[in-house]
């Protein structure tokens, strides 16, 4: 038994001896991510995009439109599977101290999944994964992990279990990820139908490489020769009349381009490639043929996801699973401005969104796949942070179809699952006492006219700074605090904070104080020098 169980051991013990005084049946937990979506980029939030599925989920549960994310992978799967944020778990960079995409948790640091087995959960895990340490030795019963993130068509370096995956025809990421989820699900039917289970499904698309299947491809073909503006616009006003939406459309920044510069990138992508979101009327007619054919494959990449959780639903409902399943559907931040070509390469001659083709969504599309909000997946500001959030659970969500618009996060998933688990976090992990968590269950918020309600939510991502305290956000991008009303314009096209110098300074005086708990709890359990984290992932 490893470390990390043996500490829980005790735990899982008191927890099943406590889960027998509750009665009521807990629920299964199927938990959904999705790498580098937009807010808007499925129907049921405003996108032209196929997404039947999700848009059932919807009507037949609640939609979030102020929830939150970290504004990057790796920090926001920490975050999510832990409930602290995370530069707290060292998973993401505070100076001086080991961390970032590859920093090593604090041993107090558990995953929910541990909490989950210990309480009698069977866990499967399904596809990205992005947290230190193997799933297996984290709370799950069985993993497929992905570790050839270059390619949506290779299951390359991708490991089951702990074991090597064979290379596979007709192999497509997204569907063998769904196919491992399935497969979890059908042995969980057979083997285990008197346990409740845990499925964190872990889609790598939407995120570059844009690569999908040829037919999904083709449904899009010409969807979006009109362009990015028109896109956004067509959005928008979508949103506004399914009420998600309630202030004005911020212009598209043209003078902002992807966070990192890639040159040699650009040159070998070719002609076709901006990293501007300019006019689509300024474009060349080669540019707008070349961007509109990656919309396509970023649009065929949604519409897969969504085909293959169709099929999980097919298996929930199968199995007589469907209606006691708590179904939570996110991204892991907002659509990604980066332009760069790794992996085997690009080849110009190959057909976009094929497996020798290696193209990036970019500024203009990222900008209106993010509608109504502005900038990208680094930042954070809306449009970098602001994710989809679809609750499902027909036994325990009596509300059909209704939104939700108070502000929650990452940090709230975890305490959320333990509520309908009916179990709790030990105050001891590994002789080290557990600290208090700054998230909040969701469950208030699934009854009818229910809220959540946080004293303040917190950002920090490379040099990209934010604090929430109600309705007011502050916000830095490697420059000055920038002070924006939400209630009015969470768009973020108004700064107030030369209108409001004494709220900017009350702000930025609570952001410091968070930061600085922060990294109190980030300096927790240091791991020897030897172990300290090397340089942060890159995806």
């Amino acid at each position: 038994m490893s470390p990390r169980k043996i500490g829980l051991a005790l735990f899982g013990i008191v927890a099943l001896i406590g889960l027998s005084s509750w009665g009521a049946p807990r629920p299964n937990i199927l938990l959904i991510l999705t790498d580098d979506m937009g807010f808007s980029d499925l129907g049921c939030y405003g996108s032209e995009i196929a997404t039947p599925n999700l848009d059932r989920l919807a009507a037949e549960g609640l939609r979030f439109t102020q929830f939150y994310n970290t504004a990057r992978c790796w920090s926001s799967r920490g975050c999510l599977m832990t409930g602290y944020y995370a530069q707290a778990i060292r998973r993401d960079t505070l100076p001086d101290i080991p961390s970032g995409g590859n920093g090593k948790r604090p041993r107090w640091a558990a995953l929910v999944s541990e909490f989950l087995q210990a309480a009698g959960y069977r866990c499967y895990h399904s596809g990205k994964w992005h947290i230190d340490g193997e799933p297996r030795q984290n709370g799950f019963h069985r993993s497929y992990e992905v570790r050839n993130e270059n390619n949506n068509f290779r299951p390359g370096t991708d490991v089951e279990d702990g074991r090597p995956v064979p290379p596979a025809e007709n192999y497509y990421s997204a569907t063998a990820f769904a196919d491992h989820a399935i497969k979890c699900l059908k042995e969980h039917a057979a083997n285990y139908a008197n346990q409740p289970f845990f499925a964190y499904l872990c889609f790598i698309t939407p995120h570059f490489p844009l690569q999908a299947p040829a037919a999904d491809v083709a449904k899009y073909a010409h969807t979006y020769d009109a362009g990015w503006n028109v896109m956004s616009q067509r959005r928008y006003e979508r949103m506004t009349t399914l009420g998600l939406v309630h202030h004005a459309l911020p212009p598209m920044q043209r003078d902002v381009g992807p966070p990192y510069y890639f040159p040699e990138a650009l040159r070998q992508l070719g002609e076709g490639e901006i990293n501007r979101p300019f006019p689509w009327s300024e474009l060349t007619p080669v540019q707008q043929k070349f961007q509109a054919a990656k919309m396509s494959v970023h649009a065929a990449m949604v519409d897969r996801i969504d085909q293959e959780i169709g099929r999980v639903l097919k298996q929930l409902q199968a199995m007589g699973a469907y209606e006691n399943t708590l179904i939570l559907f996110a991204s892991d931040n907002g659509a990604s401005a980066e332009i760069m070509v790794r992996g085997d390469g690009h080849d110009p001659a190959a057909p976009p969104g094929s497996a020798q083709s290696f193209l990036c969504l970019g500024p203009g599309w990222s900008s209106a796949c993010n509608t109504p909000f502005r900038l990208h997946k680094t930042w954070v500001h809306e449009g970098g942070i602001a994710t989809p959030l679809i609750a499902h659970w027909p036994a325990g969500i009596n509300a059909r179809g209704e939104l939700r618009t108070t502000p929650a996060h990452f940090i709230d998933v975890v305490p959320t699952l333990l509520e309908v688990a009916q179990t709790e976090k030990p105050k001891m992990i590994h002789n080290l006492p557990v600290p208090p968590a700054p998230g909040k269950s969701l469950v208030s918020g699934f009854a009818k006219d229910g809220s959540v309600t946080h004293d303040q939510l917190w950002w920090l991502h490379e040099d990209n700074r934010a604090i929430r305290v109600g309705d007011w956000k502050l916000v830095s991008t490697k420059g000055p605090w920038e002070l924006y009303d939400l209630a009015n314009d969470r768009g973020e096209a108004h700064n107030l904070a030369g209108q409001h110098p004494e709220k900017v300074k009350e702000l930025a005086a609570l952001w410091q104080a968070q930061t600085a708990q922060i990294r109190e709890l980030a300096l927790t359990d240091l791991p020897p020098p030897a172990e300290s984290a090397p340089p942060k992932s890159s995806r």
